[in-house]
């Protein structure tokens, strides 16, 4: 018996395992395609942009790793019926509920990490990459200048860059201040540099001039410089606090939070509704794994395979998906509904739990095969 556990185990894990990294790395380079373009025309460094492409896979992991399980036991448990091999352990008096207790181990592993997963890293990394992005919009994004248009620091601030080459070096300088409306300044210079200095982002033009107005007097100021310093780290100041968004709160945080806390009062079910996600999306890895051990492992075994069985455990797993994201948009409006969220995930798992155990005769009726002329009473083993 455990070693057919141990056998079962190890090829779930590797299909599961399988699904998973293919999943991972198709949403990762979902997200980098969004981030490319920071590298090209901004010149964020592979390091920074590998970064924040994987703070956010943990997001996703919340969903990738049912998913793989659910996907892996309707291949293994499919696999295992068209080699034989079910047939030959229910032969040997295996009940469906010994069958499925690797898949059931593997879905309890995986609640425990999804657990950990919505209760400390999802929020703490994206927390993590939302304060990266912030740096980066007031202290980085506004230093990498795209060349051949005119870049927007702020509404009181424009330069435009004619060409760039190699990491800093600019050529063809033109920058317009209007920071002080009644002495609007305007830059031009031959060429220029980026630098990082200790106290923030400036550019170092050459031979150039600086054009002053007066609007007051009318009067025009013309300086020209060969060498001339301008600080950009005051152009956007950074503000002092930043907005903590639903997805980078604790749960705690979360379920205690008072509509005075949220910045705008319409938000405050959302953020409701996002603690009690957290705590209600890893009870569903139990309720998908079960609808898929019911749907493959109840009545007969065909030699045909298992299709009508995989299709609908897909139907009622994508149903099952469609039900969240609907309870999920509802219970923001409509806090009334967030015991839904837990009774979703729960009240199926219990239902998909007590069929496999007692296996009612009017649920094996609706697997039985037979009209499956292959299938001979003998390889039918009583439940």
């Amino acid at each position: 018996m455990k070693r057919l556990n141990r056998y079962l185990m190890r090829q779930l894990i590797t299909a599961a395992a399988l699904v998973g990294f293919v999943m991972t790395g198709v949403i990762w380079l979902f997200v980098s395609v969004r981030a490319v373009e920071s590298i090209i025309n901004r010149g964020l460094s592979l390091k920074l942009f590998f970064s924040l492409t994987m703070l956010q896979i943990p997001n996703f992991l919340v969903h990738i790793l049912p998913f793989s399980l659910f996907i892996a036991i309707l291949f293994v448990y499919s696999r295992l019926n068209s080699d034989r091999e079910l047939v030959v352990m229910r032969a040997a008096g295996l009940s469906p509920i010994s069958l499925a207790k690797p898949a059931l181990i593997l879905a309890f592993l995986l609640t425990v990490i999804g657990y950990s997963l919505t209760l400390y890293v999802t929020p703490t990394s994206y927390q993590k990459f939302r304060d990266m992005q912030w740096d980066i919009r007031y202290s980085l994004s506004h230093i990498l200048l795209k060349e051949g248009v005119f870049n927007t620091a702020s509404k009181n601030f424009t330069i435009f860059v004619r060409e760039r080459s190699g990491k800093s070096e600019l050529k063809g300088l033109l920058a317009h201040d209007t920071r002080n409306a009644d002495k609007p300044i305007t830059y031009i210079a031959e060429r220029g540099a980026m630098v990082k200095t200790a106290g923030g982002a400036r550019v170092l033009m050459f031979e150039g001039l600086r054009q002053e107005v007066d609007k007051k007097t009318n009067k025009l100021s013309t300086l020209y410089f060969d060498r001339y310093s301008f600080d950009l780290g005051g152009v956007t100041p950074k503000p002092s606090e930043r907005y903590r968004e639903a997805r980078e709160r604790m749960v705690g945080e979360l379920l205690a939070i008072k509509k005075k806390d949220v910045g705008n009062p319409k938000d405050f079910g959302k953020f409701k509704i996002e603690g009690h996600q957290r705590l209600s999306t890893p009870l569903n890895t139990l309720a998908y794994v079960l609808l898929a051990l019911v749907c493959l492992l109840l009545g007969d075994f065909s030699r045909q395979g298992q299709m009508k069985r995989i299709l609908l455990a897909s139907i009622l797993f994508v149903g099952f998906q469609v039900i969240s994201l609907s309870l999920i948009n509802l219970g923001a409006k409509n806090l009334d509904l967030i015991p839904l969220l837990y009774a979703k995930a729960t009240i199926p798992t219990v239902i998909f739990l007590l069929i496999l155990v007692f296996q009612p005769r009017g649920i094996l009726k609706l697997f039985s095969n037979k009209d499956d002329a292959d299938i001979n009473s003998g390889n039918r083993v009583s439940s």
